[in-house]
């Protein structure tokens, strides 16, 4: 199905205003009954859903990295090593803040469309050195052989949710929640969980540069989370871990409220969720405490005004 962020092409993502932008259409389907489940990039889905609807699965995620992709002529360069003043494309906010900060030497324009149409405009036309896209939707259509570069945290921090798919469905749904909560992949829904609920407290989304990493490591939950301003001149980074097994799947609870973040996940225990969805917290109050509701405001304003 389409949606009205795969229609609306001619415009900067964060500019549309429209929170529910490539969910919207599908959300209606599943509320009037026509589907039962919707597959989404799980970057896609606002942190609160609208009433009704709840993630009832997140997939094993990808790679969840940022990409270069570049110009048939500059294939084997970096974008360390791209000649002065090349144009980089990228739709997101986030990438150009990051990539601005780190590369001074490159501009970055924007570039909308589906991989498709954003591969044909930099193949075909002479106006991008190179553009970037999620590493997890090229591998998912076939096309590792176009990955030129693959960006680290210290480049350039991925989105919220980056690389996993989630699944939404209708929250009363008892029957299909229990029929897709065996996809739940116990260790990415704890990293998103804690990522989301980063977003969530911090109240970013489209229209602001944050970006995440995360990682599990013995027992370890670890949780970077960094604000920028829009051209990336301000920021400010920090990590906090937790600690989290992962655990195996269980037989449902009885629970009132299970959603956290707008996932819904029984068959996972309730502590680790809880202990995620702290650490997002926690961290958002961490930035906040240093500023970063000021840096998120001006770009915003700025977004807005322009």
């Amino acid at each position: 199905m389409s949606t009205t962020g795969d229609k609306i092409l001619d415009t900067a993502l964060s500019k549309i205003g429209e929170k529910s932008l490539f969910t919207k259409e599908l959300e209606h389907a599943l509320e009037r009954n026509e589907v039962d489940l919707v597959v989404h990039s799980l970057k896609d889905l606002p942190t609160v859903l609208p009433p009704g609807f709840t993630i009832g699965a997140i997939c094993k995620r990808e790679n969840p990295h940022d990409a270069v992709v570049f110009h048939p002529k500059f294939v084997g360069k970096t974008l360390e090593t791209l000649p002065e003043k090349s144009v980089v494309g990228t739709s997101s906010l986030r990438r150009a803040a990051q990539l601005q900060r780190k590369f001074p030497h490159l501009e970055f324009r924007s570039i909308r469309g589906n991989l498709n149409t954003r591969l044909r405009k930099l193949d075909e036309q002479q106006e991008f050195s190179a553009i970037i896209l999620a590493t997890a939707g090229l591998q998912r259509m076939g096309w590792h052989n176009r990955v030129g570069q693959i960006l680290h945290p210290e480049e350039c921090m991925y989105a919220v949710g980056q690389g996993a798919l989630g699944v939404e469905v209708r929250a009363k749904d008892q029957d299909i929640l229990d029929l897709v909560g065996v996809l739940h992949d116990p260790e990415t829904l704890l990293r998103c969980i804690a990522e989301r609920a980063f977003l969530r407290h911090l109240e970013g989304g489209c229209s602001v540069p944050v970006a995440v990493h995360t990682a599990m490591k013995d027992g370890q939950l670890y949780l970077t989370g960094g604000v920028w301003s829009l051209d990336g001149s301000d920021s400010i980074q920090d990590t906090m871990q937790a600690t989290i097994h992962v655990p195996a799947q269980h037989e449902d609870g009885p629970e009132d409220d299970p959603q956290l973040v707008g996932i819904t996940a029984r068959n996972i225990p309730r502590g680790p969720q809880l202990a995620a969805q702290n650490l997002g917290i926690s961290l958002a109050n961490l930035l906040l405490s240093k500023g970063a509701k000021n840096i998120l405001d001006v770009a915003r304003q700025l977004n807005d005004a322009h």
